[in-house]
């Protein structure tokens, strides 16, 4: 009896031994591998940081050992999110200054800069994140009580969006702008030849460049402190969409002593050195970073009337808003960046810079193809214009809580009908069957659970409006889900890598509490993320 119960010790060992090795099994879940199928599964098994094997509990434990085994008792999991539009290292440089998001006044704003500047008594004083439209008299703000505050001081707080600031008399004199002048793309509001301290779009520049750059140390800190948050969301791969190749170089050597983990896909800001720089050296792709593509501004922001439109603000008769640059900019940009077999993606806000930059793109690309050039928040199209989505294949990469952030005053800026063809996801869906979402972040927050809230319901978080916001532009959760995923991958060129739970794929997956597919409203804004795992590595 002692040698039959030997011998089937024996015969399990072996039978254990000849079992693939796993580095870690993950079972009992609701995994959501967002494949072309919408499969759901009950396990997977990860090695080397791919996935090995996804499938049901029983035959995923029966198949494979692992030293490290989960059971997610039952909650749901899903592929990494992928933010396709933010500002990665902005936010990092963001999370350094005032926050002045959700102030309700001008006098918040003054309060809030004058306590950080007790924590931060040195150099410039910056902040971000004001707007004039969740103020009561929804005006600009000018400088004069900055200036009675820091007489000395230089201060620089920028609107939410990024497309204006205001200044103080310091930080004007350090950029030598002692009054208004004509600039292309941008304004320098004065009043009766008094400067107010508003600046707009590339006005915002001229004293924004005067910012003294973080040295190594915060700019480690910048990086790594975004990381930190953006893991705790179960975002696992960021689209930073505007960075000159030093920052790529700086983010290179992070990477290599693994102190930066995040995944990134980096667009160089239009600038000729960096046009030098990537056509010299040629596309930059590892695990963990991906540098192909060039991020050009057409047009500034609604919220600051930036925008340019094909016809006037509705509430401002007087201006249409502007261009960046001169229309031969773009064309010149376009053909060059074609010829380069490198991917443009162009800021586009209101519909005459839509207009425009989608005519450059259908004569330069000819006619459908794969160069996947993108429009960057396609926030306002005339109806005539949606075709030329399709027409060259060019990919609108759009932002679910803009609409929601300006749904209160959207219809009083464009008008009722001119308001049909703005934010209009649906619509723009249908041109080429896939749409990439992301936040835009720090203008709007980080968490991708809000991104999967606005597309999917398209109300705030006070459940406003009743219905919800244009409805017929909503998209299902599964076109969210994808959209938060396999299409923002695939707006990479790296949707062979990622973007779903299949094998041979990156083991990069969030579990969280509730099942945003099946949960409702408010339990989608509540939602936790109880972990993130990047490449089988539990990061959160």
């Amino acid at each position: 009896m002692k040698q039959i119960l030997s011998l089937f010790a024996l015969l399990v060992t072996l039978c254990s031994c000849n079992q693939p090795k796993a580095d870690l099994i993950i079972y009992n879940a609701k995994i959501y591998t967002v494949n072309a199928q919408f499969d759901i599964a009950e396990a997977m098994a990860i090695k080397d940081g791919k996935i090995l094997s996804v499938g049901g509990s029983a035959d995923i434990q029966k198949n494979y050992t692992a030293t490290n085994e989960v059971n997610a008792n039952g909650k749901a999991i899903y592929p990494g999110f992928i933010d396709a539009h933010a500002h990665f290292y902005g936010y990092g440089q963001s999370l350094q200054s005032a926050d002045l998001k959700g102030t309700t006044s001008w006098e918040e704003v003054l309060k809030r800069v004058t306590d950080f500047a007790k924590t931060h008594p040195d150099g410039w004083l910056t902040g971000r994140g004001w707007d004039q439209n969740d103020w009561a008299d929804k005006q600009f703000p000018t400088k004069e009580k900055l200036d009675q505050l820091f007489p000395n001081r230089p201060v620089l707080l920028e609107r939410i969006d990024g497309h204006a600031s205001i200044a103080n008399q310091s930080a004007l004199n350090a950029a030598g702008i002692t009054k208004s002048f004509t600039l292309t793309g941008g304004d320098i509001v004065d009043v009766d030849g008094k400067l107010t301290g508003l600046l707009i779009d590339n006005a915002v520049e001229l004293v924004a460049n005067k910012v003294p750059q973080p040295n190594a140390a915060k700019a480690k800190k910048i990086l790594l402190d975004a990381q930190k948050n953006c893991f705790a969301v179960g975002l696992t791969t960021i689209d930073d969409c505007g960075l000159d190749y030093e920052a790529v170089e700086f983010i290179e050597k992070l990477q290599a002593d693994k102190s930066l983990k995040m995944r990134l896909y980096v667009m160089l800001s239009d600038a000729e050195k960096n046009f030098d720089y990537l056509f010299k050296r040629g596309k930059i792709k590892t695990d963990r970073l991906n540098v192909r593509s060039f991020k050009v501004y057409a047009d500034g922001a609604l919220g600051s009337r930036g925008a340019c439109l094909l016809q006037p603000y509705s509430d401002m008769p007087k201006k249409s808003g502007f261009l960046l640059s001169d229309i031969k900019h773009f064309e010149e940009v376009a053909k060059k960046i074609n010829e380069h077999n490198f991917q443009m993606c162009t800021h586009a806000i209101g519909d005459s810079a839509n207009r425009s930059i989608l005519k450059i793109y259908n004569q330069v690309l000819g006619g459908k193809n794969d160069k996947r050039w993108r429009i960057e928040h396609a926030q306002v199209v005339s109806p005539s214009d949606f075709k030329l989505f399709g027409s060259a294949s060019v990919i609108p990469s759009v932002q679910p809580t803009h609409a929601t952030s300006d749904m209160y005053w959207a219809a009083e800026r464009l008008g009722k009908e001119r308001v049909k063809g703005a934010y209009a996801y649906k619509q723009l869906l249908t041109e080429n069957g896939w749409l990439p979402l992301g936040t835009d972040f720090p203008v709007e927050q980080i968490n991708p659970m809000l991104t999967f809230y606005a597309a999917t319901l398209r109300k705030d978080a006070k459940d406003f409006p009743k219905g919800g916001f244009a409805m017929e532009n909503a998209l299902s959760p599964e076109q969210a889900l994808r959209g938060m995923t396999i299409w923002a991958a695939k707006a990479n060129f790296e949707e062979k890598e990622k973007g779903s739970l299949e094998v041979g794929k990156f083991a990069d997956f969030v579990i969280l509490e509730n099942d945003i597919m099946k949960a409702s409203g408010q339990q989608i804004l509540n939602n936790k993320v109880l972990s993130t795992f990047l490449n089988g590595e539990k990061v959160y």
